[in-house]
Parts: C-alpha cells; structure tokens; sequence
C-alpha cells in the first residue's frame, strides 16, 4: 500500500521507464579537500565537450555504461510535449550501423541487460555487462548518438506505443490523473507543469521531422555525461571514450539551459478530483521548495530530514505515530522531497483517513500535525535515528553499482557538481534541530501551496417515488 501511493504520488515528477529497448562536470582537481573527495571518483571532459565520471568498484567483473543527455521533457518546444519520451523511444531503433533492435539484441547476447529513461531534466541510456565488454557498449551508444535512422515508420508505430503507455499508467489510473491536473495547478509558467509522457492530443501530432530536430539538436557529446562504473580503470575508459565518442561532432552555439520563470504565487491553490475507480481517497498538499543549488545544498539537506521526520515511516513519523498508530484516524501519511531537479521543486505531505472520516478531517489533522512540530519542535533523539536511517540508506546505495552512476547522473543534470555529490553525506549528518525548523517554517507557506483531494463521486440522490 505505502508504496502504491508513494509511487502514484510521484508518478507527475518522477522519471519515465521504458523497456522498448532505461552541467559541467568539475575536474579533479577541484575534488583537493580531503573532507568531500571520493578516491574512487575520477573525471575528465574530450575536446568535443563530453564530461565523463568513472566510479572505481573491483568487487566485481561487472560494469554499468550511462550516457546522460541535459534535455528532459521541460525542455521541450512548445506544444510539442512528450517528445523527450518519445525520442528515448526511438534511440533504441536503428543507425547506419545497426538494425532497429539490434542494439538490445546485442547487449542481451552478451549477457547484459539495457534500459533507458526520460525525466523532467534529463534522459539516460544504461547497460550492465561484463567489464571486458565496455569498448563494445561505448562502440553502440556512440553510433546512435549521432547516426540514428529513422522513417515514418519507426515514428509511427513508436508513437502509438507512447500513445498506449499514457492509456495504461496515466489514463486509466485515477491518481496518475489527479497528480497530473496537480502539477498544471503547481506550475503556472514553469514547464514542470507539462506530464513527462505529454498530452495525448499534442503526442498525437508528433512528427518524424519533431523528432529528428530534437534529436540532432540536443543528443550531442556537448550535452551529455558519460559514466562509468565498476571494474575498471579510468584510464583505459579515457582511452576508450576518446576512440569511440572522441570523433563525434558536437552542436554548434548550444546555448545554456534556460527555462520560463514561475511568477511569484500569492495565494493558496486547491484541486479536486473524483473517479469512480479511486477506492481509498487522500488529500496532498504540496509547497514549492528550493531544489539542491550547486554550492549551496544547506536547505535541501534539512528539507530531507524534515520529510523523514514527518512522514517517513508509519511506526517513527511524526505523522505516523500520531495519526496512524495513537489516533488511528488515517490507514496512510506520507511526507515526501526530492532536491534533484533543475529548477524548484515541491516538499509533499499526503493522508489517507479511515473510511468514515472526510477529506475535510483529514486535512486538519494534516494541519494539526504540521502546526504541532512547528510549536513544540523535534525530539533530538528522533534526529539522531532519521540520521542513523538516512547513513544506512547511502551505505546501500553506495553497495550498488547502478544507484552509485544514477546518484552521479541525477546530480550533474540537476546543475550539481561532482563537489556537491561527495558533500552531501556530510550535509545530511550536520543537519541540527534548529536547521529542520527554520526549513519548515520556510517552506510550509500556505500562499505557496496546492492542496488536492482526489475522492469518489458523491453517490447522485435516490428519485422521489
């Protein structure tokens, strides 16, 4: 249950996956003090632009080859939603060198897997195969970053298969719809507002020419990251990225990314929806918050604490224990931040009251909660374990090839550094009692805020006989 929700309430802002086929970096020597460096890091940038980020792990002979691309689907031209996705799509058909499907096929013989996936900011392109199998990867991802062949088609039948990924996850999902109507109200100005997947009328109209301009406009080694992580050492990558990517052309005056600005939102914004398919209705609440700025993470890392704290688990949550466990008047809380995005970003809270309890009661107790952690603060030792919580996780993540590269890839096209990923742990673990509250009391701004109820219809009144 907790994951469903968390997931559909997620669903408007996180990453889209598809199995059709899954800012600069800094130098290393800007890595010098002893207190941020990850030995194991190491980076460099080809003559043509291309950054790229080799993450040392010998555990295993195993590597996981990425390629970043700084375009997500809020940075797509007007009225051509969903083009981002629907190029991703498209990348795993054919170049002047390989059949469509056979970059797959090829990666599938050699006993790997591949994915790729399209967010907000970003899209990437992964495999996992055996390390002694990277110059190969490099070979394929490097053809069809510049040579991909496309007709009408390829175009055609990969748009209706966005067109029936939007009907299975997004149309005939109630709280996919809900977070979707969400987002519009959210963002007035902001192409945050726009679904990753895009409106289906305007991925409807999408054409070969759509595509094949945003393709050779954006997918070009001066925007992109290369990484790689695993058994391997940073100088063969070098050797291996400069004779595979190393040739490729990069796209003359691409300018900087720069989006409509938000206008400054000066009252409180409600949604409701109802569906007949909804079984459990809830209210969320989000407020605009700062997302993770390059050298200046401070906010985002007591925003990460304060979710935690709040609504992280049913059992230790303010939220949770109250609401849940003591009053047992909601089967479900949440609080929810994520500081990777580009531009700002939203801090969530979301109940699920018992049946018999309104929407209307649960907001208040939403309210009462929030208004109860301003008043009398936060128990220090509740802190500590939201820490001891949050190290383990990064411990886990750190034991995973894919998390490492994803943690790195999501930070670079967010507008971090690899400086602000090696310092975050330690932004996290410096967070204080006071931090948490002043980032609260900033962010839980009424007049900054979207509160939706997504609920059933009303059951229409019996006929007088």
């Amino acid at each position: 249950m907790r994951i469903v929700l968390i997931a559909a309430a997620l669903l408007a802002a996180g990453p889209v996956l598809s199995q059709t086929a899954a800012t600069q970096v800094e130098t290393a020597a800007a890595l010098a003090a002893p207190a941020t460096r990850d030995d194991a890091v190491t980076t460099f940038t080809l003559p043509n632009g291309l950054d790229a980020i080799v993450i040392e792990d010998h555990r295993a002979p195993v590597v996981v080859h990425m390629v970043w691309y700084d375009v997500g689907s809020a940075d797509e031209p007007a009225g051509k939603s969903g083009i981002a996705h629907f190029l991703e799509h498209l990348m795993f058909k054919g170049t002047d060198d390989m059949a469509p499907g056979e970059f797959s096929e090829v990666v599938a013989a050699q006993g790997g897997t591949d994915n790729a996936f399209t967010s907000d900011d970003y899209t990437g392109y992964f495999q996992r195969v055996a390390s002694d199998r990277l110059g190969l990867m490099m070979e394929m991802e490097a053809d069809r970053m510049r040579d991909l062949v496309l007709d009408d088609e390829d175009m055609l039948t990969e748009r209706d298969v966005v067109l029936e990924e939007r009907a299975q996850r997004t149309d005939s999902n109630p709280g996919a719809l809900f977070n979707e109507m969400r987002s519009a109200v959210q963002y007035l100005n902001h192409p945050y507002r726009i679904p990753i997947i895009g409106w289906k009328h305007e991925v409807e109209k999408l054409t070969l020419q759509d595509a094949l301009d945003f393709y050779r406009t954006y997918y070009a080694p001066n925007n992109a990251t290369l990484i790689v992580a695993g058994d391997v050492d940073p100088a063969e990558v070098r050797k291996l990225a400069e004779e595979h990517y190393g040739p490729l052309e990069p796209t003359p005056g691409l300018a900087e990314r720069v989006r409509p600005s938000e206008p400054p939102q000066l009252a409180p914004r409600r949604i409701a929806f109802a569906d007949e398919r909804v079984s459990n209705p809830y209210v969320l609440r989000t407020y605009l918050a700062p997302e993770r700025d390059a050298g200046n993470q401070t906010e985002a890392a007591a925003l990460t604490i304060l979710a935690e704290i709040l609504g992280g688990s049913s059992q230790t949550s303010l939220m949770g224990r109250v609401l849940e466990q003591d009053e047992k008047s909601a089967i479900y809380t949440s609080a929810f931040y994520s500081g990777l995005q580009y531009d700002d970003t939203t801090f969530g809270v979301i109940v699920m009251p018992r049946p018999g309890r309104t929407l209307e009661e649960a907001e208040a107790d939403m309210d009462r909660v929030i208004s109860t952690l301003l008043e009398d603060g936060i128990d220090a030792d509740q802190i500590d374990r939201i820490k001891t919580q949050v190290r383990a996780a990064q411990i886990y993540d750190r034991d995973s090839l894919q998390g490492r590269a994803q943690d790195y890839g999501a930070a670079i096209t967010s507008g971090l550094t690899v400086q602000d990923v090696a310092e975050w742990p330690g932004l996290l673990e410096a967070v204080t009692e006071q931090d948490v509250l002043d980032a609260a009391a900033r962010v839980f701004d009424p007049n900054r805020s979207v509160t939706g109820y997504l609920t059933r219809p009303d059951p229409a009144p019996e006929a007088e006989e």
